[in-house]
Order: structure tokens, then sequence, then C-alpha cells
């Protein structure tokens, strides 16, 4: 039984190595195995202070005061966020806080809810 992946072009099962390189019979798609070994790796976990992994959709609370970066208003400890999407950069999460809209959160600054 073979251990290789499938074509990351057209999900073939017949791929084969042709030395560093693996090649799909079916579309004639070349990729390197190192690279379909290092996609895998490159998912990107996000976690919250207390170390819970968080995903889009999660509810969040809010574990310090933040201020908001060009207005006069506070994000206070205890905010509850519904609904997160997670992206990258800096600040990891995007959310709606009501009262305040829309904003990016660092992960290290909230708590699974």
């Amino acid at each position: 039984m073979s251990t290789l992946p499938p074509c990351p072009k057209c999900n073939s099962e017949y791929t084969y190595e042709d030395g560093a390189q693996l090649v799909c019979p079916e579309c004639a798609h070349e990729w390197s195995a190192t690279a379909a070994a290092d996609a895998a790796d490159d998912a990107k976990v996000i976690k919250d202070s207390v170390g819970n992994v968080l995903q889009d959709g999660d509810t969040i609370t809010v574990i310090k005061d933040l201020k908001v970066k060009g207005s006069s208003l506070v994000v206070k400890v205890g905010t509850k966020v519904k609904g997160i999407r997670l992206c990258d950069g800096d600040h990891d999460i995007d959310c709606k806080i009501d009262g305040i809209g829309a904003m990016k959160l660092k992960s290290e600054f909230v708590r699974k809810v």
C-alpha cells in the first residue's frame, strides 16, 4: 500500500516518486516531497492566554483593559466577544465588539469561554 500523498492538483491517488519529486501521472503535476510535508506543519495554531486552541466562531472574554488606539474608548475586562475570526498578522483575532465596532485583538489578551 502506498503512503504517498494524493496529487494536490487533481487528488489522484496514483502519485509516484521521481528522485526528490512527486509526480501525478494523470495531470502531470510535479511537486516536492518536502513541500507536501511542510504544508501540513504550516497550519498555524492560535491559542488564548491559558493555552486553549481558538477557532473561527468561538466566544472569548477579554482578560485585560485594552485601550482603543486613536480614541478614548476602552475595552473593559470581562467583555464577551462572540463569533471571532482568526487571521494572520500581529493581531490574530478579527471581531466586532458591541459599542465599539470592528477590532483586531491579540490572542494573548483573551480567554476562550
